[in-house]
């Protein structure tokens, strides 16, 4: 039976980069997740006649958001639902699907990184028919619609078997259970040589892939244990778990500590890697040698030639404006387009559609190509993957060559979690006051090259983004970029990242922290970061 509930607007449901995040307890709030559903149907013109994909991250509340988002879909007139068997999809599979099946766009439950749990965080985020994050304009519609709503349309009717694979229905709606896993699968052996990893795997060449009970365990354990012959075991934490084993599933070496310590025994594998919640990032690690998200994506661009889906070439790279400008040296030296965006993936959507780029990467541990429309954990580890098995060297190998050829850039980002709201958004106004007059001035014993607050205008359909964060240029190669994020639930996440260009190959075995010590000591001086969040050091380093 279909329901008209009468409600009206809650507030903060406004969508940030990757969705609408909140406490997992928010979303279960009586008609907290029905709202902004019918939000995202009356913001994009309705579901009617439509086919969606709808899939999670297996986190906890994912199935029962799942079963109302069907029933919502239903009572709103949509003609076709593929979801994921058991209500999981990697949010990249799920961004395959779309394209796959020509769906005209889908649902992904996920807080991507965020912790799981009763207690942890929860997320919804639109996708749109190319499979990538909805865009500005569509974001806006949808918070529109969620501060003129009246009711929400659903239909009672009981829950959904979403553990059989086949079609079944719902009101007039086909559900199509598939298995999340297969497609994805199918896709990667198109993209990648998977005869000469498998050889590399056969000739002693060990991994640990570090599934971080998330997302991502299925799909490794298929593709890296089943397909490419890696030994049983290679992929740890291979479970989805509704709060991710109790753990933080984002893959940096501060979350990923197992891997990290076993990458630094005597007997470390040759690889580690590791993705996080939704299946979206991704972590490389060679022995005793952690590649940054940021060089992970130059080293990428370098050797692209190598992978099989990238033999004609690439057509252009892209990166998000914090991420290091080491890709940008690569692009420099091989003639390649490369372009600076806003932070958040639906920004190189335009760019790959449009063939204009077909790399792209984000310091925040996303790498993708134009095989989707979004960052790719497990397709980044492929990568890698790829090119050691024709290279034939060790990741710190691999690293050293990259650098005596492009020199180092060193980079960290600090993470001030959870900062007072108001103290992080006077911490930039103030800053933003006076970046017209730091040119010139010294800092730590730095100049200040120049300064501005970055803009975007994109190439292809002219829109333009405003107010993406504030960056400073230094002497010797140095920069330094202040933003806050968009992805924390609680406070604000203010962001400081900071990069140094080394080109002497005798210090490029420097560590980040103290070869960035001028840098980081001149950031919190002209922030006043100690001062105004009462932060002696930052919560997270990676």
């Amino acid at each position: 039976m279909r329901k008209f509930i009468p409600t009206k607007p809650i507030e903060g449901q406004k969508p940030g980069t990757s969705g609408l995040r909140k406490k997992t307890r928010v979303f279960q709030q009586p008609g907290y997740l029905e709202n902004f559903i019918q939000s995202v149907w009356n913001g994009i013109g309705g579901v009617g006649g439509k086919t969606l994909v709808i899939g999670g991250d297996g986190r906890f509340f994912n199935e029962q958001a799942i079963q109302t988002v069907l029933a919502m879909a239903a009572a709103s007139g949509a003609r076709h639902a593929i979801v994921g068997q058991n209500g999981l999809l990697s949010t990249p599979a799920a961004s395959h699907l779309i394209r796959l099946r020509k769906a005209d766009g889908g649902i992904i439950l996920s807080a991507s990184h965020n912790p799981g749990g009763e207690n942890g965080d929860f997320g919804v985020k639109y996708n749109v028919a190319n499979g990538g994050p909805a865009p500005e304009d569509v974001t806006a519609r949808i918070f529109e619609a969620t501060q003129t709503i009246e009711h929400y349309d659903i239909l009672r009717a009981p829950p959904v078997d979403l553990s059989v694979l086949g079609e079944t229905a719902l009101g007039a709606m086909t559900i199509e259970i598939v298995d999340p896993v297969r497609d994805y699968a199918a896709l990667m052996e198109q993209l990648f040589d998977f005869a000469k990893i498998r050889a590399l795997f056969q000739s002693g060449f060990t991994m640990r892939f570090d599934a971080m009970h998330a997302v991502t365990g299925p799909y490794a354990t298929a593709i890296l244990e089943d397909t490419l012959g890696a030994a049983p075991g290679t992929v740890l934490n291979g479970v989805p778990s509704p709060d991710f084993g109790g753990g933080h599933p984002d893959p940096n070496p501060i979350w990923a500590k197992e891997l990290m310590e076993l990458m630094h025994r005597a007997d470390a594998p040759d690889l580690g890697a590791a993705s996080d919640g939704d299946g979206d990032r991704n972590m490389i690690v060679g022995r005793n040698c952690y590649v940054t998200p940021s060089d992970s994506l130059a080293v990428l661009a370098a050797n692209a030639g190598l992978i099989p889906a990238f033999a004609v070439g690439l057509g252009g790279v892209a990166r998000s404006m914090p991420t290091s400008q080491a890709v940008d040296r690569v692009a420099e030296a091989q003639g390649l387009r490369c372009f600076e965006t806003p932070t958040g993936w639906k920004f190189f959507g335009n760019l790959l559609d449009a063939d204009m780029a077909s790399l792209c990467g984000e310091e925040s541990a996303g790498t993708g190509s134009n095989h989707v429309r979004e960052k790719d954990g497990l397709w980044a580890v492929l990568a890698w993957l790829n090119i050691l098995a024709e290279k034939r060297c060790s990741v710190a190998e691999l690293m050293q060559a990259h650098w005596a050829e492009y020199g180092r850039n060193y980079y960290s980002r600090h993470d001030y979690e959870a900062v007072d709201s108001a103290a992080a958004s006077d911490l930039i106004a103030a800053l933003r006051a006076r970046l017209a007059d730091l040119p010139g001035t010294h800092v730590q014993g730095l100049s200040v090259l120049k300064a501005d607050e970055f803009g975007y205008t994109d190439p292809i359909d002219g829109s333009r983004s405003e107010g993406q964060g504030l960056r400073i240029w230094l002497s010797g190669g140095g920069r330094m970029v202040f933003r806050l994020s968009g992805t924390g639930t609680e406070g604000a996440t203010l962001r400081v990242y900071l990069e140094r260009l080394e080109t002497d190959p005798d210090k490029f075995g420097d560590d980040p922290q103290q070869a960035l010590a001028d840098i980081i000591a001149a950031a919190d001086q002209l922030a006043g970061i100690r001062d105004r969040t009462g932060r002696s050091a930052p919560d997270v380093r990676t």
